[in-house]
């Protein structure tokens, strides 16, 4: 018998247009405060601890539609917004901050690239920084012509237009790894700050506010420790990010036998698989698009969906997925950007 679940994924919440980066892809704190009243007329949260034991066959732990919140990066917006309006209706969320973040105040490269288009208004901009660059390196690192990179990087985005897709697939991963990395310093020094600790310290929540989510009940689960793309690791390498991200939780008191992992860009591969089950993990968390059923899908791989795929108006219809081609639907759409 099936045990549906919908899983929802969340970043950045914030109240956008009073911020210094309203354009920045975020969901507006007052939309959040709307999709969860829809939330509570619609489904059920449950805790992640009642998606463990369902996950493992214990009948009845589920309620009728039910739905668990997950919260990736480590955000500061996650303890001064998110946790504040889940006290008061009683939800529990589950945290899953990249332990390198919180400890070297690093601004990740994904949120670097985020912030930077943010910074612009046009980010045709950026691509003409991006192609400039790449001609004065062509030859060190054997670039392709600009336009077979641009045509293969910039189509089939769930929610950005294709410069902006250009921009995030080339500095993501697609170019030469030094390469990127000097890019994204480069623009994030020149359109953001050249203060990137300081940044850093507004952008996540410190080692304290970690454990006030853990008093207050909320779950912390593992994002690894430097944030990579984890399927694009060798074996060994995987093994020493994932023991750092449960050292990091273990440090903060959140570790425990019943462990979940959250694939940073969604990325994982049967060798990391091999990893997690060796140490006990209970759930994964990917970022294919799609309703999990938990006797169908394997533990280790659940899928979500994204906060843009639930309204954010109490008064909205019956939630996708209760009919009959609401997984199709949501499948179909899956977007490789994600966080």
């Amino acid at each position: 018998m099936p045990i549906p679940l919908t899983i929802v994924m969340y970043h950045y919440v914030r109240p956008l247009e009073a911020s210094r980066y309203p354009r920045l892809k975020a969901m507006d704190l007052e939309r959040f405060r709307g999709q969860l009243d829809y939330i509570q007329r619609h489904y059920q949260v449950v805790s992640m601890e009642q998606v463990i034991a369902a996950s493992r066959g214990e009948r009845d732990v589920l309620p009728a539609h039910p739905l668990l919140l997950t919260f990736d990066d480590g955000y500061r917006d996650h303890h001064d917004h998110v946790l504040p309006l889940l006290s008061q209706r009683s939800m529990q969320g589950s945290f899953f901050p990249p332990a390198c973040a919180v400890l070297e105040r690093r601004v990740l490269d994904v949120n670097k690239i985020q912030f930077i288009l943010a910074s612009v208004e046009d980010p045709g901009v950026l691509v003409d920084c991006i192609f400039s660059a790449m001609d004065e390196a062509r030859a060190h690192y054997g670039l392709e012509p600009n336009h077979v990179y641009f045509s293969r990087l910039s189509s089939d985005s769930r929610y950005d237009d294709p410069p902006t897709t250009f921009v995030k697939r080339a500095l993501q991963r697609e170019l030469p790894e030094d390469f990127r990395q000097q890019l994204t310093e480069g623009l994030f020094s020149q359109y953001v700050t050249s203060d990137e600790k300081a940044f850093a310290e507004e952008l996540y929540m410190s080692e304290g506010q970690l454990r006030h989510l853990l008093e207050a009940g909320m779950f912390i689960g593992s994002h690894g420790d430097q944030h990579y793309w984890l399927n694009s690791l060798d074996h060994a390498h995987q093994v020493k990010e994932v023991d750092r991200g449960l050292r990091f939780l273990e440090a903060l008191g959140a570790y425990r036998d019943d462990w979940v992992m959250c694939y940073p860009y969604g990325g994982y591969d049967d060798s990391l698989l091999s990893i997690l089950r060796a140490r006990g993990c209970a759930l994964g968390l990917t970022t294919e698009v799609a309703l999990a059923d938990l006797t169908v899908n394997d533990p280790l791989t659940l899928p979500r969906i994204d906060t843009n795929d639930l309204p954010t108006d109490v008064e909205a219809p019956t939630p996708m997925g209760f009919e009959g081609r609401g997984r199709e639907r949501l499948s179909a759409a899956g977007s490789k950007e994600t966080s």
